[in-house]
Parts: structure tokens; C-alpha cells; sequence
């Protein structure tokens, strides 16, 4: 049986004679089918097994993560070519400003704690910027894991002065290169004074510079990490 409503061209259709009684014993049969299923006290529910946890990075991408010799060695490159950059704009600031104030040898010597002290301190912080700026270099050529790439950077420069003060010992102790270098007259520091502050000065630059390294790293990585958080 159909009915046309004014207005509208939709047919609403509905079940007339044998068809209604049909749709009601289906409907009564469902209704019956269900009313008698039973499910033991004893036997646990059935759930679904839980989705699996999604990733946080993506498995395509894990291959390029890791330490990347490429990266770290060209950040070393620009690291040693800004270390001596800022060494030498250091030294010109320096003289600049003892010509200004009138600074002679003189009296660096009269206080030779200080001016070491100063020198020192001005000299590992241009190497830590140094080696920050090649952390950062070396992440953003990496794109991941910049803290393992500043890391390499810094270990490279370890490897690289360690095989160079080894071959100076042995050139050394072959051709006496330092046999005529001698400490300057006149400075009131001893001995043992020199050793302390040598070894402190060396462990401050290379706690330092891999700080810097590292955390230069991570900087270059956050760039990138910026761009994907807009994609």
C-alpha cells in the first residue's frame, strides 16, 4: 500500500496483508531466538584484544635516526674554523683594550693569577660557543638525534687533538722541538700553581665544550621539529 503526500514526491511504502503477517512472525521468531540464547556463569565474556599501543615515531623513519658520521664531521669542521674565528677576534679585542688602558707586560706579570685566569676563562668560553655553534650545525644536517651528533662532534675533536698531541710528543722528543721554549722571567707562580690550574682549565673546556656540543645539537634538531609539528 502506498500513500502520496501533498506537497512532497516521496512514497512512503508500507507492508499490507499477507506481507504484514509475514514481517510479524519474522520479528516474533528474532524476538524468541534471542530470548533463549544463554551464556554460562562459568565461562568468561569474550572481549576484543586491545588495539595495538601506535607507535610515537614512525617505523619508515627509524632507519634514519643514529649517530651520522657525516654530520658530526662537518659540524667539527665549522666548530675548529669558528674556534679560531673567535680566538682571534678575542686576542685583537684584547690588545685593543690593553692599548686603551694602557696595559704592558709589566703589569701582567705583576698579576699573573689574574691575567691567567682571565685568559683562561675568555678562551673556553669562545671554544664553547665554538663547539656550540658545530653541535648546531651537525643536528640540523642530521635532523635527528642532535644531541648524538653534538656528541660526535665534541668526540671527534678529542680524537683529532689526541692523535695530534701524540704526534708533537714524538716529534719532540725526536727533534727537541720545546727545548728552547722557557716560561717568561719575572711571573710570581710556581710550579705546582701552573700544573693546578693547567689541569682544571683543561677539564673546565672539556666538560664545557661537550655541553655546548650537545646542546647545540638538540637546538638544530628543534628546528626541524618545528617545521614537522605544521605538517
Amino acid at each position: 500500500m502506498s500513500q502520496q503526500y501533498p506537497g512532497d514526491t516521496a512514497t512512503i511504502t508500507t507492508p499490507a496483508g499477507d506481507s504484514t503477517q509475514r514481517y510479524e512472525e519474522a520479528r516474533a521468531a528474532a524476538s524468541r531466538a534471542i530470548s533463549t540464547i544463554t551464556v554460562p556463569a562459568d565461562q568468561p565474556l569474550r572481549t576484543p584484544p586491545p588495539a595495538a599501543a601506535k607507535s610515537e615515531v614512525d617505523p619508515d623513519l627509524l632507519s634514519y635516526r643514529g649517530f651520522k658520521f657525516g654530520a658530526a664531521f662537518f659540524g667539527w669542521l665549522i666548530a675548529i674554523s669558528m674556534s679560531v674565528l673567535l680566538m682571534a677576534a678575542a686576542s685583537a679585542a684584547a690588545f685593543g683594550t690593553a692599548q686603551v688602558l694602557d696595559y704592558t707586560t709589566s703589569d701582567a706579570k705583576a698579576q699573573a693569577g689574574a691575567a691567567s685566569i682571565t685568559a683562561a676563562a675568555v678562551s673556553i668560553f669562545m671554544l664553547a660557543l665554538a663547539f656550540y655553534t658545530g653541535g648546531y650545525v651537525a643536528g640540523r644536517l642530521a635532523r635527528f638525534d642532535g644531541g648524538r651528533q653534538g656528541f660526535g662532534v665534541w668526540m671527534i675533536a678529542v680524537l683529532v687533538g689526541a692523535v695530534a698531541g701524540g704526534l708533537i710528543w714524538f716529534l719532540d722528543g725526536q727533534y727537541d722541538l720545546f727545548g728552547n721554549v722557557h716560561r717568561p722571567s719575572g711571573v710570581s707562580l710556581s710550579d705546582n700553581t701552573l700544573l693546578l690550574g693547567s689541569a682544571a682549565a683543561a677539564a673546565a673546556l672539556l666538560v664545557l665544550t661537550l655541553l655546548a656540543a650537545i646542546i647545540g645539537g638538540k637546538a638544530g634538531r628543534r628546528y626541524h621539529d618545528r617545521i614537522d609539528e605544521l605538517l
